[in-house]
C-alpha cells in the first residue's frame, strides 16, 4: 500500500502526465455538465415519464451509455453513441469496400481520412437518431412540457440541430482528450457516463436492502463480494493471453563465413483470450432492437408474445438469443481483426519463426488454429458476463439498476478502459525511471 501510495504522488512530479491528468478531468467535467443541461422548450420539471421509461429495460441501457443524458432530454441525449456507430459501420466496411481497406494500409494519412469518413457517418446518423428521439419525447411527455407549442416545426427544427451539435461537441471532447489527456477518450466518456449511475443504483439496492428489511445487510455483503468477483474476472479476460513462443536467427560471421543459429532471440506473440473485446457485445445489443421493433409492427397475439420476451432483457428467451449473438460475433470479429496471414508474413520477413513450425502458410495455419481453440472458451466467458445481471436477478433478486453492474457491455466497458488508462500512466512513470502503478519494486533513479 506504502508502494502504491508513492507511486501515486510520483504522478504528481511528472510534469506532462500531471497537465495531461488535468485536461482529461477538466473535459470530461464539461461532459458531465453538458448531460444536465436540457434541450432549450422543455419544461424540465416535467421529465417524470422520461425516466420512467429508462428506469428498466432496454431504456436504461440507452440511458447508462449516455450518463443520464437521455433521460433528462439533455443537448447530449444521444451521447457519443452515434460516433461509436459510425466506427463500427466503417470498420465493417473496411472488409468489402477496397478504397477502405486501401486507407488502412496508408498509415497515419489513411488513418486521418478514415477518422474523417466517420466524422460525416456520425452526422449522417444523428440526422436520423435526432427526429427519433424528439418523437419519443412527444409520445413520452405531456403536451404542457413543451414551451413552444406541442409538434412545434420550430422546436423539432431546433432540438436537431443542437442534438448533432451535441454529438459532434462530446465527439470533439473524446478526439481531444486522446490528443491532449490521458486514456481514450471515447471510451472515457463513455464509462464516466456508465460510472454515473454507480451511486444511485447502489444507493436504491442499499435501501431496499437495508432500510427496507429485504435481506439484510448481510445479503448486500454477499453482493458485493459476486460484483468484486466478477470485476476480477473482468480483469482476468481482459488480460488473459495465449503466448505463442517465437525464435529469430541469430546471425554470426567467421572469417569469411556466415551462419545462422537458431538459438537467437527468444520471443513470442501474444494472442488475446478475448481478441474481439467489447465488440462483440455492442453488436448482438444492436441485434436484439430488431425482433421486438419488427414483431411490433402487426397486432397478432404471436407478435405481442415476441416483443414481450425481446422487451424483457432479463428474461431467458431474451438471454438465450442474447448469448448465442455474443458467441457467433466473437468469432466473427476476431476472424476480422486479427490478421493471422499477415502476422505469418511479417513473421518471415523478420527471420523469426515459431519452434517446429514451417513458415509462411503453415505458420498462418497454426495461428489460426491456435485462435479458433482459444476463441470459443473467451467467448463462453465474455458470454456468461453478459448475461450475468439476469442471472444475480433471478437467483439473488437484486435491483435491475445495479444488477447492470454485475457484468455486460457496462463492466467490460469500466474495466477495460481503466485497464488501458493506467497502462498509459504506468508507461510515463517507467519512463521517469518512477516505479509503475502495475508492480512495485525499488525505485529507479534516472541516468545521465
Amino acid at each position: 500500500m506504502k508502494k502504491f501510495i508513492e507511486s501515486i504522488s510520483n504522478v504528481w512530479k511528472i510534469e506532462e502526465l500531471k497537465n495531461r491528468i488535468l485536461i482529461t478531468l477538466g473535459l470530461l467535467l464539461v461532459y458531465r455538465f453538458g448531460a444536465h443541461v436540457t434541450l432549450p422548450g422543455i419544461d424540465a420539471t416535467q421529465l417524470t415519464g422520461l425516466a420512467g421509461q429508462t428506469k428498466n429495460g432496454l431504456g436504461s441501457i440507452l440511458d447508462m451509455f449516455t450518463g443520464g443524458a437521455f433521460s433528462k432530454a439533455s443537448v447530449f441525449a444521444l451521447g457519443i453513441m452515434p460516433y461509436i456507430s459510425a466506427s463500427i459501420v466503417v470498420q465493417l466496411m473496411g472488409i468489402a469496400i477496397p478504397y477502405l481497406q486501401k486507407l488502412q494500409n496508408d498509415g497515419e494519412s489513411g488513418r486521418k481520412k478514415i477518422n474523417q469518413i466517420t466524422r460525416w457517418l456520425t452526422i449522417a446518423i444523428t440526422l436520423v437518431q435526432g427526429p427519433t428521439y424528439i418523437y419519443n419525447l412527444y409520445r413520452t411527455l405531456p403536451s404542457n412540457a413543451f414551451l413552444l407549442g406541442f409538434n412545434s416545426p420550430e422546436f423539432l427544427f431546433s432540438s436537431v440541430i443542437i442534438l448533432v451539435t451535441g454529438t459532434i461537441f462530446a465527439m470533439w471532447l473524446g478526439e481531444k482528450i486522446t490528443d491532449k489527456g490521458i486514456g481514450n477518450g471515447i471510451s472515457l466518456l463513455i464509462m464516466v457516463g456508465i460510472l454515473a449511475r454507480l451511486p444511485q443504483a447502489f444507493i436504491q439496492e442499499f435501501t431496499t436492502r437495508v432500510t427496507n428489511n429485504n435481506g439484510g445487510p448481510m445479503l448486500l455483503v454477499i453482493e458485493i463480494i459476486v460484483w468484486l468477483l466478477v470485476i476480477i474476472s473482468c480483469v482476468l479476460l481482459t488480460m488473459a493471453v495465449r503466448r505463442i513462443p517465437v525464435q529469430y536467427a541469430r546471425r554470426t560471421t567467421t572469417g569469411d563465413y556466415e551462419q545462422d543459429l537458431a538459438g537467437g532471440n527468444r520471443q513470442w506473440i501474444p494472442l488475446k483470450l478475448n481478441a474481439s473485446g467489447v465488440m462483440p457485445i455492442i453488436f448482438a445489443q444492436a441485434i436484439m432492437f430488431i425482433p421486438a421493433a419488427v414483431a411490433g409492427l402487426s397486432k397478432s397475439d404471436t407478435s405481442q408474445s415476441i416483443v414481450g420476451a425481446f422487451s424483457n432483457m432479463f428474461g431467458f428467451w431474451y438471454n438465450f438469443v442474447f448469448a448465442t449473438l455474443i458467441i457467433v460475433f466473437t468469432f466473427f470479429y476476431t476472424a476480422i481483426t486479427v490478421p493471422t496471414n499477415k502476422m505469418a508474413d511479417d513473421l518471415k520477413r523478420s527471420g523469426g519463426f515459431i519452434p517446429g513450425v514451417r513458415p509462411g502458410a503453415e505458420t498462418s495455419d497454426f495461428l489460426d488454429k491456435v485462435m479458433s481453440l482459444i476463441t470459443f472458451p473467451g467467448s463462453l466467458f465474455l458470454a456468461l458476463i453478459a448475461v450475468f445481471p439476469a442471472i444475480v436477478v433471478s437467483i439473488m433478486d437484486v435491483q435491475q439498476s445495479w444488477a447492470m453492474f454485475f457484468g455486460g457491455t457496462s463492466l467490460i466497458i469500466m474495466v477495460g478502459v481503466a485497464i488501458d488508462t493506467i497502462q498509459q500512466i504506468n508507461s510515463y512513470l517507467l519512463n521517469k525511471h518512477y516505479d509503475g502503478l502495475m508492480k512495485t519494486g525499488k525505485n529507479r533513479k534516472a541516468v545521465a
